[in-house]
């Protein structure tokens, strides 16, 4: 199996499961997004919302990754950098944080930025290594 799809395939499995780890399961991370009490029930509507989405981006890359074809490991690519090129985005909108308050002491940061800023950024130049590699690739028989 080519390189480019391997680093697309793990983007993919991070993808699917990052989000719901970080904001419903790991406990000291989940009592900061899903289960924080000072959401109002409205803010853990989109969280909900943003952690299907992520599983099924993550999915539907992962299957476009697992296709024999050089055209959908770059399709997977795109579809994969949708949630993280969102989480960046999302630092646009005005009174946008990537931590309440009340959770500064135990937020990480990774060379000045957010955790999930800093792995953002890792999985979108992963993607963007891995896209521009398969690319490369001899094209398959029968492939487009």
């Amino acid at each position: 199996m080519p390189l480019p799809r391997i680093l697309i395939i793990a983007v993919a499995a991070i993808t699917t499961v990052s989000a719901v780890l970080a904001d419903a399961v790991i406990p000291d991370l989940a009592a900061q997004h899903a289960f924080n009490p000072a959401w109002p029930p409205h803010a853990k509507f989109h969280d909900a919302q943003y952690m299907v989405m992520t599983v099924l981006l993550g999915l539907t890359g992962l299957a476009l990754a697992l296709r024999p074809t050089r055209n959908t490991m770059s399709l997977a690519a795109v579809i994969l950098a949708t949630p993280w090129l969102g989480m960046i985005g999302a630092l646009l909108f005005p009174g946008t944080a990537t931590y309440d308050p009340e959770f500064a002491g135990r937020t990480l940061f990774v060379l000045g930025l957010h955790g999930q800023v800093f792995l953002a950024f890792v999985l979108l130049l992963a993607l963007l290594v891995a896209a521009t590699a398969a690319l490369r690739l001899p094209a398959s028989p029968g492939s487009r």
